[in-house]
């Protein structure tokens, strides 16, 4: 969760003030939707899916963003590789794409520029960019620059241009996956949203919120929100694409 805040642009939103958030969304739904139904069962369903909205939302704002950088890294690469190869050194070379890089990444390579600037410990500055990018191909690169900080090598240029047309392929075909399942996910949402907006319907008739405050009626509520959650579930795994995670924090 904390790398999702990172990603997410949020890096001053701690996991526990989020859930803190979502427990509190969640109380304030249950008393409303109870109130509307005149059903504390239904008011429960309700709220569950209200407190997970925040969580959802970072998760989803995380993913977009992730989609950005991954679309911004081959040309921040190249810049880097660029710097390099006209003789700056490898702390300038990152300073210049606070100034310009692709404006996605610009924040956190300007504050690297400060850091650097304030203490000129390159390590540190590295571990600190690392946190802020919160990003597996900003982790891979932090790395290269690290091990040829420590030991040299003259084959980082080659090593960032290959890097840079890899990320490439990756964003495009991956943006053409992403299209053709765009439809087929969105139909998937609506099917599972779309028995509790006609339950929510249903609950403003009086003897149909009655039904379901009986020990049946909880016990459909129990099976439809359970049934709901598992063919969820199931839809974001057979529609997920590989997601290359952080081996290198």
């Amino acid at each position: 969760m904390r790398d999702d805040l990172i990603a997410a642009g949020l890096p001053k939103v701690t996991a526990p003030g989020l859930y803190a958030v979502a427990c509190g969304i969640g109380l304030v739904a249950w008393i409303l939707a109870s109130g509307m139904t005149r059903s504390p069962v239904i008011g429960l369903c309700l709220a569950v899916m209200a407190g997970r909205g925040p969580v959802a939302w970072i998760h989803a704002r995380a993913r977009k963003r992730s989609g950005h950088l991954r679309v911004a890294w081959p040309e921040a690469v190249d810049n880097l590789a660029s710097g390099i190869r006209a003789g700056l050194s490898l702390p300038e070379a990152l300073a210049k794409l606070g100034e310009r890089g692709p404006e996605q990444l610009r924040p956190a390579f300007a504050s690297f520029a400060q850091d650097y600037r304030a203490t000129g410990r390159f390590e540190d500055c590295l571990d600190a960019l690392k946190t802020r990018l919160a990003d597996p191909v900003g982790d891979r690169i932090v790395e290269s620059l690290r091990v040829t900080r420590e030991v040299g090598g003259s084959d980082l240029g080659r090593v960032l241009r290959t890097l840079s047309t890899f990320l490439r392929e990756d964003a495009h075909t991956r943006g053409e996956l992403e299209a053709r399942q765009s439809w087929t996910v969105n139909a998937a949402r609506l099917a599972v949203v779309a028995p509790w907006v006609v339950l929510v319907l249903l609950s403003t008739r009086a003897e149909a919120a009655a039904a379901y405050n009986t020990p049946a009626g909880v016990t459909v509520l129990t099976v439809g929100a359970l049934s709901t959650v598992l063919a969820y579930r199931l839809m974001v795994k057979v529609g997920r694409l590989p997601v290359e995670v952080r081996v290198m924090r």
